[in-house]
């Protein structure tokens, strides 16, 4: 039988250290942010719910007081999110002044939608005495359309996810972020849980990043340091057919949960996104009542539940659910949000327990925006749960390209989310530097002979603020989705493709500064999510592991692909022999069955060469044909270390996949 889930548990110690406040009132977070108020250009990454919002308003406030800012700018990708910047008492915690914006310059105010764009320009012009704007990305630019640049001199431009700004020329928003920087004395600060984009292009030039100051606060230090939430599980669920046939299969309505349906024009969806509400709340209870959206639905049990439908595009309606959401005050006033391409960022809800969605997401950054629903941490709430529904690869299928490329998309993003939120690894090059390494609270220290040391500021920094964004990168290509599955070589992945990738995203890096982040990228990927043992077979826990100490107790060893490694003699010629996202293929090889399974190895094995079909024709009646004929009849193997023989079998995959195809009455564009 298939094993239809893919589950990581992940746990933690509930210091309550990130929630503590010091005599300012700020969390550990916030503190660490504020520490660097001074800097021009500040660029912090942080979690969802780990507190950006308020971070902003201690530095904002300073800046005005005491730093000759005149103005504050906070722009927001949805005016959903702009419930996170209203009024807030900072005073009667310990900070002196109180976060305060006037109603009409607060432009994500759903009661006053008029010429937002006019109130922007207005708010910027000297003769207007108010002090802070809230806004929404598109009034942003909408705004800045009719202002001259020298209009920002003293003022300052924060950019709530940060994410959505692009080095791409065409980027609205990346153009406003090099105009402030180049055309004005004005200062930003830019704020974002995941720094990295779905599409590839980077989120800031070089230079410009270069200019920034980096505050990283990860998501294992926020949620090691809750009070209350101990247990995050991240679940991927593999169905056959309609996933309206099997959403009961996963949907708790004991929990507050965040259901995001597929994109109308994804495999997942069935095109009809109303009706795939009205089906998800028949199977939640019997309607009693609705108020423009919102919902009240007795369950089968007898409960009774409130569920907001935040699909439907009538604004009338859309307006008042916003208005609702933005408004609700205790755990009892929503059940179940239902949800397209809303509640993601920013959206604070912060009883959420579950988010379950639907269909394969196209950028981690999506993935990690979602999680962050369900992470906040409040009284009662001790697990929060993501659930990815994720329809499996089908020989029936028309693009069986597309359905494997979408289950390693899910492999991928459990990685990432396993890496992002367990414990972290330290590499070290040799015993003598220990001591740069104390007080690494929650960090697994090794050493590895052969590590080139980290030469330059910018390969630290990548190391130190940077490697969960770079491993998102690495995680997203498609050739590392190829790998994945085991079809390409160890050699090819630790030599080629992953320095590659580095060379590629940090091209201002040195030769060795590429080795030496290259290996410490492959090293984290390669430990993620494997046990570290003693000689007794007993687990370590990785906070308390120094392999730099020779008079610990036994030798550690990794336990890798049924392997034990070592650690006191680990090495990078060892490690560039072992792929590493073997993991990753034995998990999906433990989750699907023998027939998936086959037709994932069967399209990558296809897709490993790039041929067109009159290639394939053409070495399929000769070269193949003729190494069948010296060889017995046997057939080249994928697996051959001749690349010329991998490139035959290529071409026989090639050729039966389509032929299949036809069998099956399917079309076939060849691309």
């Amino acid at each position: 039988m298939m094993n239809k889930e893919l589950v990581s548990n992940i746990s933690y110690q509930q210091t309550g250290t990130s929630s503590l406040v010091n005599e300012l009132g700020m969390r550990e977070m916030q503190a660490k942010a504020y520490a660097q108020r001074n800097e021009r250009f500040l660029l912090i990454k942080a979690p969802p719910a780990s507190g950006k919002s308020r971070a902003l308003m201690f530095i904002a406030l300073d800046k005005l007081k005491n730093q000759g800012i005149k103005k504050v700018v906070v722009a927001v990708p949805e005016k959903s999110i702009g419930r996170s910047f209203k009024d807030t008492e900072l005073k009667r915690f310990g900070f002196f002044d109180d976060w305060n914006v006037k109603q009409y310059f607060n432009l994500c105010d759903v009661e006053n939608e008029h010429d937002k764009a006019g109130r922007f320009c207005e708010f910027m012009s000297d003769s207007c005495p108010d002090r802070i704007l809230v806004c929404a990305h598109a009034t942003l630019r909408n705004g800045m359309k009719q202002i001259n640049d020298s209009q920002f001199n003293n003022c300052l431009l924060a950019i709530d996810e940060f994410h959505h700004t692009s080095a791409d020329e065409a980027s609205g928003l990346g153009d406003i972020v090099r105009r402030v920087m180049n055309n004005s004395t004005g200062h930003i600060v830019a704020m974002t849980g995941s720094y990295f984009r779905g599409d590839g292009v980077p989120v800031m030039r070089p230079e410009d990043e270069a200019r920034f100051t980096p505050v990283t606060y990860n998501y294992y230090q926020q949620l090691n340091g809750y009070k209350y939430l101990k247990n995050l599980v991240l679940g991927y669920h593999f169905y056959s057919g309609s996933y309206l046939d099997h959403i009961g299969e996963v949907l708790d309505t004991t929990k507050k949960t965040i259901i995001h349906i597929p994109n109308v024009n994804s495999r997942a969806s069935t095109g009809a996104k109303y009706q795939e509400v009205a089906d998800i709340m028949n199977y939640i209870g019997t309607e009693v009542s609705r108020d423009n959206g919102i919902y009240q639905l007795r369950t089968p049990d007898g409960r009774m539940l409130k569920v907001a439908d935040l699909v439907e595009d009538a604004a009338e309606v859309r307006s008042h659910v916003y208005g609702y959401l933005q408004n609700m005050t205790k755990a009892e006033d929503m059940d179940i949000i239902i949800a397209l391409g809303t509640a993601k960022e920013g959206f604070d809800w912060t009883w959420c327990e579950m988010c379950l969605t639907v269909g394969v997401r196209g950028s981690l950054t999506e993935v990690v925006q979602i999680i962050g629903r369900c992470t906040r941490d409040c009284e009662g709430k001790t697990t929060a749960r993501f659930a990815n529904m994720i329809a499996m690869p089908d020989a029936d299928q028309a693009d069986v390209k597309v359905a494997v490329n979408d289950f390693l998309k899910a492999i991928t993003a459990s990685l990432l989310m396993e890496q992002v939120m367990a414990p972290r690894w330290n590499f070290r090059t040799t015993l003598e530097d220990i001591e740069a390494h104390e007080g690494m609270k929650g960090v697994g220290t090794v050493v590895v002979e052969g590590l080139k040391p980290l030469e330059s500021v910018k390969a630290k920094q990548i190391v130190a603020e940077q490697l969960d964004d770079l491993m998102a990168t690495i995680l997203q290509d498609v050739h590392v989705q190829k790998a994945i599955s085991g079809s390409t070589t160890v050699e090819t992945i630790t030599k080629v493709l992953i320095p590659k990738i580095v060379r590629e995203t940090y091209p201002e890096l040195s030769a060795d500064d590429v080795e030496a982040v290259s290996h410490r990228a492959m090293l984290s990927i390669l430990f993620n999510g494997n046990e570290v043992v003693d000689k007794e077979g007993n687990a370590v826990d990785v906070s308390m592991l120094d392999n730099g100490n020779q008079e610990s107790e036994g030798n550690r060893f990794l336990k890798l692909s049924n392997r034990l490694i070592d650690l006191n003699k680990l090495s990078i010629n060892l490690i560039e022999t072992i792929n590493p996202f073997q993991r990753a293929y034995e998990i999906l090889s433990k989750n699907v069955d023998a027939d998936v399974l086959r037709v994932i190895q069967d399209t990558l094995a296809e897709m490993k060469i790039d041929m067109t079909q009159e290639q394939a024709i053409i070495l399929f009646q000769g070269p193949y044909k003729q190494y069948v004929a010296e060889h017995d009849g046997k057939k080249p193997s994928s697996d051959d270390p001749d690349p010329k023989v991998r490139e035959l079998a290529a071409a026989y995959q090639k050729l039966v996949n389509l032929k299949l195809r036809k069998m099956m009455g399917l079309d076939y564009n060849e691309e």
